[in-house]
C-alpha cells in the first residue's frame, strides 16, 4: 500500500503513526510505503522531535519503505522557483539518508520539464548517487516528466509544456549511465509516458515498468490521460511485445510467489470510489 500527499493543517507525526498501525492492525501482512520526505520533516517538526527519532517511530509503527518523492529538482536554484515552500535539497537527502540508517529503503524521482536546464538534471543524478555511494538504500530511480496541461506552475506562466519525448527517454538512457552500478533499477512510469512512451524507454536504459496503479488522481488532476489502472496482462504483453521477459517483483524487488502471481491475474473489478467530505479528525479518533 502507498500512501502519500500534501501537508494536511491538522495533521501531526502522531496521526502518520496512527496511519501505520491502522493498516497494520487491519492488515498485518502488508507491506506499507508511505510518506514523502517533506511528510516526514513535517510529521519530526510537529512532534518537536529529530528526523531519525520520527523515522524510528514509523518503522516501528509497521512502516516498511519510503517513496522518494518531494525531489522535483535536487538543485536549490532551481527549488527556489518551483517549490520554495518545501524542503531544500540537503532537508530532503539528510530524510533518505536517515531512513537508509534505520533499514527503511526508499524510492529516488527526478520531476523535469519545467523551468529547469539539464545543469539541474545533473546535479539532482549526483546528488543521488552521492546518497547510494554512502548508503545502498535506493531500491530505484524514478524519472516522472512534468504533466503541465492543469498545472498551476504552467497556467501562471512559469514553466514549459514538459519535457519533450526525445528528452523524456534520454533521462532514462542518461540515468542508467550516471547511476551505474549503484542505482540499478531505472523505472518508467507508463501514468506520465504512456504505455507506448513507457515501451521506448524500457528499450533505453529502462528496466521496470511501474506498478498497476488503481485509480491514480495527481497526474490526472494535471491534465494526463492516463493512470486510472494497467493491468498485469496488459503490462505483460507489452513487455513481451518489445522482446523482453516479464518478471513480478515486490516493492523491495524480490520475485513474488506463483500465488501472488495467480491472484494478480484474478484481482476483481474496481470498486466505485466514494469520496467522503472533508472534516477535521479529533485526536481521540
Amino acid at each position: 500500500m502507498c500512501l502519500q500527499g500534501g501537508i494536511h493543517p491538522d495533521y501531526t507525526g502522531a496521526t502518520y503513526v496512527g496511519i501505520c498501525k491502522a493498516i497494520k492492525a487491519a492488515i498485518p501482512g502488508m507491506h506499507l510505503h508511505a510518506f514523502s520526505p517533506l511528510e516526514v520533516t513535517q510529521g519530526a517538526a510537529t512532534l518537536g522531535i529529530s528526523v531519525p527519532e520520527f523515522l524510528a517511530e514509523l518503522k516501528q509503527a509497521g512502516l516498511g519503505t519510503l517513496p522518494g518523492t518531494a525531489a522535483e529538482i535536487l538543485d536549490d536554484e532551481v527549488r527556489a522557483i518551483i517549490c520554495p515552500d518545501k524542503v531544500n535539497t540537503a532537508q530532503w537527502s539528510d530524510v533518505v539518508r536517515a531512513a537508509h540508517r534505520l533499514g527503511l529503503r526508499t524510492t529516488s524521482t527526478i520531476m523535469y520539464g519545467h523551468v529547469e536546464t539539464p545543469l539541474a538534471w545533473a546535479r539532482h543524478l549526483l546528488v543521488l548517487r552521492d546518497i547510494q555511494a554512502e548508503t545502498g538504500g535506493f531500491t530505484e530511480f524514478v524519472p516522472l516528466p512534468f504533466v503541465h496541461m492543469e498545472a498551476p506552475m504552467y497556467l501562471r506562466g512559469m514553466a514549459r509544456k514538459g519535457p519533450t519525448l526525445r528528452e523524456a527517454v534520454l533521462m532514462h538512457a542518461v540515468a542508467r549511465l550516471v547511476l551505474h552500478p549503484l542505482i540499478t533499477n531505472i523505472q518508467t512510469s507508463w501514468v506520465k509516458m504512456g504505455p507506448e512512451g513507457a515501451a521506448m524507454c524500457l528499450q533505453a536504459g529502462a528496466n521496470d515498468l511501474g506498478g498497476t496503479l488503481m485509480n491514480e488522481s495527481i497526474s490526472r488532476a494535471a491534465g494526463t490521460q492516463h493512470g486510472q489502472e494497467f493491468p498485469p496482462e496488459e503490462m505483460e504483453s507489452l513487455i513481451q511485445r518489445i522482446g523482453r521477459m516479464p518478471v513480478q517483483r515486490d516493492t523491495l524487488y524480490r520475485p513474488v510467489s506463483n500465488e501472488r502471481r495467480v491472484h494478480s491475474f484474478n484481482a476483481p473489478e474496481l470498486a466505485p470510489i466514494v469520496q467522503t467530505p472533508p472534516r477535521k479528525v479529533l485526536a481521540a479518533e
